[in-house]
Protein backbone atom coordinates (compact mmCIF):
# COMPACT_ATOMS: atom_id res chain seq x y z
CA UNK A 1 0.00 0.00 0.00
CA UNK A 2 1.45 3.39 -0.95
CA UNK A 3 1.95 6.17 1.56
CA UNK A 4 -0.60 8.41 -0.18
CA UNK A 5 -3.27 5.73 0.06
CA UNK A 6 -2.46 5.04 3.71
CA UNK A 7 -2.70 8.76 4.45
CA UNK A 8 -6.02 9.00 2.60
CA UNK A 9 -7.46 6.06 4.56
CA UNK A 10 -6.28 7.56 7.85
CA UNK A 11 -7.89 10.91 7.04
CA UNK A 12 -11.07 9.14 5.89
CA UNK A 13 -11.35 7.32 9.21
CA UNK A 14 -10.83 10.58 11.06
CA UNK A 15 -13.52 12.29 8.98
CA UNK A 16 -16.00 9.45 9.46
CA UNK A 17 -15.53 9.54 13.22
CA UNK A 18 -15.96 13.31 13.35
CA UNK A 19 -18.90 13.28 10.94
CA UNK A 20 -20.87 11.20 13.42
CA UNK A 21 -21.49 14.22 15.70
CA UNK A 22 -23.78 17.07 14.52
CA UNK A 23 -21.54 19.92 15.70
CA UNK A 24 -18.59 18.66 13.68
CA UNK A 25 -20.45 18.42 10.36
CA UNK A 26 -19.52 22.00 9.41
CA UNK A 27 -15.85 21.33 10.09
CA UNK A 28 -16.07 18.11 8.09
CA UNK A 29 -17.52 19.97 5.10
CA UNK A 30 -14.64 22.44 5.28
CA UNK A 31 -12.09 19.62 5.22
CA UNK A 32 -13.85 17.89 2.35
CA UNK A 33 -13.50 21.04 0.26
CA UNK A 34 -9.72 20.81 0.66
CA UNK A 35 -9.61 17.22 -0.75
CA UNK A 36 -8.93 16.61 -4.42
CA UNK A 37 -12.05 15.72 -6.47
CA UNK A 38 -11.16 11.99 -6.92
CA UNK A 39 -10.78 11.40 -3.19
CA UNK A 40 -14.24 12.86 -2.47
CA UNK A 41 -15.75 10.33 -4.90
CA UNK A 42 -13.89 7.56 -3.11
CA UNK A 43 -15.13 8.83 0.28
CA UNK A 44 -18.67 8.80 -1.08
CA UNK A 45 -18.22 5.22 -2.26
CA UNK A 46 -16.81 4.15 1.11
CA UNK A 47 -19.69 5.81 2.96
CA UNK A 48 -22.24 4.24 0.58
CA UNK A 49 -20.63 0.84 1.09
CA UNK A 50 -20.78 1.24 4.86
CA UNK A 51 -24.45 2.28 4.74
CA UNK A 52 -25.44 -0.58 2.44
CA UNK A 53 -23.75 -3.41 4.30
CA UNK A 54 -24.24 -6.61 2.37
CA UNK A 55 -25.21 -9.45 4.67
CA UNK A 56 -25.18 -13.15 3.89
CA UNK A 57 -24.10 -15.10 0.85
CA UNK A 58 -25.67 -15.31 -2.55
CA UNK A 59 -27.13 -18.55 -3.86
CA UNK A 60 -24.34 -18.85 -6.43
CA UNK A 61 -21.66 -18.54 -3.74
CA UNK A 62 -23.31 -21.29 -1.71
CA UNK A 63 -23.62 -23.54 -4.79
CA UNK A 64 -19.95 -23.05 -5.65
CA UNK A 65 -18.95 -24.05 -2.12
CA UNK A 66 -21.19 -27.14 -2.28
CA UNK A 67 -19.67 -28.16 -5.63
CA UNK A 68 -16.15 -27.80 -4.24
CA UNK A 69 -17.03 -29.92 -1.20
CA UNK A 70 -18.59 -32.54 -3.50
CA UNK A 71 -15.45 -32.72 -5.64
CA UNK A 72 -13.24 -33.10 -2.57
CA UNK A 73 -15.49 -35.86 -1.23
CA UNK A 74 -15.43 -37.67 -4.58
CA UNK A 75 -11.65 -37.70 -4.41
CA UNK A 76 -11.27 -38.58 -0.71
CA UNK A 77 -13.80 -41.42 -0.28
CA UNK A 78 -12.24 -43.89 -2.78
CA UNK A 79 -8.79 -43.18 -1.35
CA UNK A 80 -10.09 -43.88 2.16
CA UNK A 81 -11.73 -47.17 1.08
CA UNK A 82 -8.53 -48.29 -0.64
CA UNK A 83 -6.53 -47.57 2.52
CA UNK A 84 -8.98 -49.70 4.50
CA UNK A 85 -8.41 -52.65 2.17
CA UNK A 86 -4.66 -52.23 2.54
CA UNK A 87 -5.05 -52.30 6.33
CA UNK A 88 -7.00 -55.59 6.12
CA UNK A 89 -4.29 -57.00 3.84
CA UNK A 90 -1.66 -56.03 6.41
CA UNK A 91 -3.57 -57.76 9.20
CA UNK A 92 -3.83 -60.94 7.11
CA UNK A 93 -0.08 -60.86 6.35
CA UNK A 94 0.75 -60.30 10.01
CA UNK A 95 -1.48 -63.19 11.09
CA UNK A 96 0.05 -65.47 8.44
CA UNK A 97 3.54 -64.77 9.79
CA UNK A 98 2.34 -65.41 13.36
CA UNK A 99 0.78 -68.75 12.35
CA UNK A 100 3.97 -69.67 10.44
CA UNK A 101 6.03 -68.99 13.56
CA UNK A 102 3.65 -71.21 15.57
CA UNK A 103 4.03 -73.98 12.93
CA UNK A 104 7.81 -73.78 13.12
CA UNK A 105 7.62 -73.90 16.93
CA UNK A 106 5.35 -76.98 16.75
CA UNK A 107 7.79 -78.62 14.32
CA UNK A 108 10.68 -77.93 16.69
CA UNK A 109 8.76 -79.40 19.65
CA UNK A 110 7.06 -82.40 17.97
CA UNK A 111 9.12 -82.89 14.80
CA UNK A 112 5.91 -82.58 12.73
CA UNK A 113 3.80 -79.77 11.29
CA UNK A 114 0.15 -79.40 12.39
CA UNK A 115 -2.76 -79.08 9.97
CA UNK A 116 -5.73 -76.89 10.92
CA UNK A 117 -8.99 -77.24 8.98
CA UNK A 118 -9.81 -73.54 9.13
CA UNK A 119 -10.86 -71.00 11.63
CA UNK A 120 -11.20 -67.47 12.85
CA UNK A 121 -10.38 -65.86 16.17
CA UNK A 122 -7.98 -68.47 17.59
CA UNK A 123 -6.16 -71.41 16.04
CA UNK A 124 -4.53 -74.23 17.99
CA UNK A 125 -1.15 -75.20 16.60
CA UNK A 126 0.55 -76.66 19.60
CA UNK A 127 -0.07 -73.36 21.35
CA UNK A 128 -3.13 -71.18 20.85
CA UNK A 129 -2.63 -68.47 18.23
CA UNK A 130 -4.93 -65.44 18.33
CA UNK A 131 -5.64 -63.89 14.93
CA UNK A 132 -7.36 -60.66 13.87
CA UNK A 133 -11.16 -60.68 13.86
CA UNK A 134 -12.75 -61.16 10.46
CA UNK A 135 -9.76 -63.04 9.01
CA UNK A 136 -10.04 -66.75 8.12
CA UNK A 137 -7.08 -69.14 7.88
CA UNK A 138 -6.54 -72.71 6.70
CA UNK A 139 -3.32 -74.64 7.33
CA UNK A 140 -2.58 -77.53 4.91
CA UNK A 141 0.38 -79.88 5.05
CA UNK A 142 2.66 -80.24 2.04
CA UNK A 143 3.87 -83.84 2.45
CA UNK A 144 6.02 -83.92 5.58
CA UNK A 145 8.38 -81.25 4.31
CA UNK A 146 6.31 -78.16 4.87
CA UNK A 147 2.96 -76.44 5.17
CA UNK A 148 0.81 -73.91 3.33
CA UNK A 149 -1.39 -71.35 5.10
CA UNK A 150 -4.15 -69.58 3.21
CA UNK A 151 -5.54 -66.35 4.71
CA UNK A 152 -8.51 -64.29 3.60
CA UNK A 153 -11.04 -61.79 4.86
CA UNK A 154 -14.75 -61.33 4.24
CA UNK A 155 -15.66 -60.65 0.61
CA UNK A 156 -14.63 -57.17 -0.51
CA UNK A 157 -12.70 -56.26 2.63
CA UNK A 158 -9.25 -57.25 1.30
CA UNK A 159 -7.63 -56.78 -2.08
CA UNK A 160 -6.87 -60.50 -2.42
CA UNK A 161 -6.24 -63.79 -0.62
CA UNK A 162 -2.74 -64.25 0.80
CA UNK A 163 -0.72 -67.46 1.06
CA UNK A 164 2.25 -68.45 3.23
CA UNK A 165 3.93 -71.46 1.62
CA UNK A 166 6.95 -72.74 3.58
CA UNK A 167 8.27 -74.73 0.62
CA UNK A 168 7.83 -71.91 -1.95
CA UNK A 169 9.54 -69.09 -0.08
CA UNK A 170 7.04 -67.75 2.43
CA UNK A 171 4.44 -65.00 2.08
CA UNK A 172 2.96 -64.50 -1.40
CA UNK A 173 -0.23 -63.37 -3.07
CA UNK A 174 -2.63 -66.16 -4.00
CA UNK A 175 -2.28 -65.12 -7.65
CA UNK A 176 1.39 -66.23 -7.47
CA UNK A 177 1.04 -69.43 -5.41
CA UNK A 178 -1.97 -71.35 -4.18
CA UNK A 179 -2.23 -74.00 -1.49
CA UNK A 180 -2.83 -77.39 -3.11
Amino acid sequence: MTEGLKDLLARTEELLVRAATPESRCATRERLRNYPKGSIDMLARIRKSMNEKDQGFTLIELLVVMIIIGILAAIAIPVFLNQRKKAVDSSIKSDLKTIATAEETAYTDKNAYVAVAGGTGTLTIGDTVKVSSGNTFTVKLVDTTGYCIEGSAATGKATQTWVYNSTAGGLQASSVTACV
